[in-house]
């Protein structure tokens, strides 16, 4: 019989079904969504006997509200021209046009059912194996390892991708493969959507800069996006530290949000 006290939970809503086994991170995603959901509901903004989430899937109303609430309470400054070129002097590369990069890796895809934790491990022993690979032998390690435990169908080719641009994959793919100058195994697992990648860079070809001028707008977005994150962790925090929290680790916040 499980004990009620033990289970993850945000004022007393449940975060998990007893018999789900999440990790730390997907816990703490919950109940971030959790303490957006009843904010929104504490603004007026959501009705109060809007549905508890469901296997981590909230309501489409408490989507719309939790949009709402944010739009309200985080306030955003426009960065200023003097940030903007700043910004881009340090990350010139980000902005690159054409740049290219051919690549293999070994996903360990996250599947329903599977053990994020264990999955993490078995992929970090291959990722420190691959590293590790004497020169002679690295080429062909990389190839049979994929072609063992690869779950993306490159595994019969060796984990081999070809050449990729920025289009060519999944914008969190991109960022930990694009504007930088690495080549090689890369020295942390890449993150997607599909799960967890040992990503290897066998080429790049650099692309273009264009300068300030022609990328200003996408300059803006990015300090934009990075206003609003900093922004939402500290709204988050000060939600956190008035919430009675139970199973699972939130950085709480006694004093009030400040930008």
């Amino acid at each position: 019989m499980t004990d009620l006290d033990t289970l993850a939970a945000v004022n007393g809503v449940l975060l998990a079904h007893p018999d789900e086994r999440l990790d730390a991170e997907e816990l703490r995603q919950r109940a971030c969504t959790e303490l957006l959901r009843q904010a929104a509901i504490g603004a007026g903004l959501l009705a109060a006997d809007d549905p508890a989430p469901l296997a981590g899937a909230i309501s489409e109303a408490a989507a719309g509200a939790i949009e709402t609430l944010l739009d309200q309470a985080l306030a955003v400054p426009e960065p200023s021209d003097e940030a903007c070129r700043r910004h881009h002097a340090a990350n010139a590369a980000r902005y690159a046009v054409g740049e290219r990069a051919r690549v293999r890796h070994v996903l360990f895809a996250v599947m329903p059912g599977v053990d994020v934790n264990a999955l993490r491990q078995r992929a970090e022993a291959c990722l420190l194996d691959l590293r590790c690979a004497a020169p002679g032998e690295a080429a062909g390690r990389f190839a049979e390892v994929a072609a063992s435990t690869s779950n993306c169908p490159s595994g019969a080719e060796g984990g081999e991708l070809g050449w990729l641009g920025a289009a060519d994959c999944a914008p969190e793919f991109g960022r930990e493969l694009f504007g930088h100058a690495e080549i090689g195994v890369l020295p942390r697992l890449v993150h997607s959507r599909f799960g967890l990648h040992v990503v290897e860079v066998l080429a790049r070809e650099a692309g273009v800069q264009p300068p300030f001028e022609a990328v200003r707008s996408a300059v803006a977005q990015a300090l934009r996006q990075q206003s609003f994150a900093t922004a939402l962790r500290q709204y988050l925090q000060l939600l956190a530290g008035a919430a009675r929290l139970q199973g699972v680790d939130l950085d709480a916040a006694e004093t009030p949000l400040v930008q």
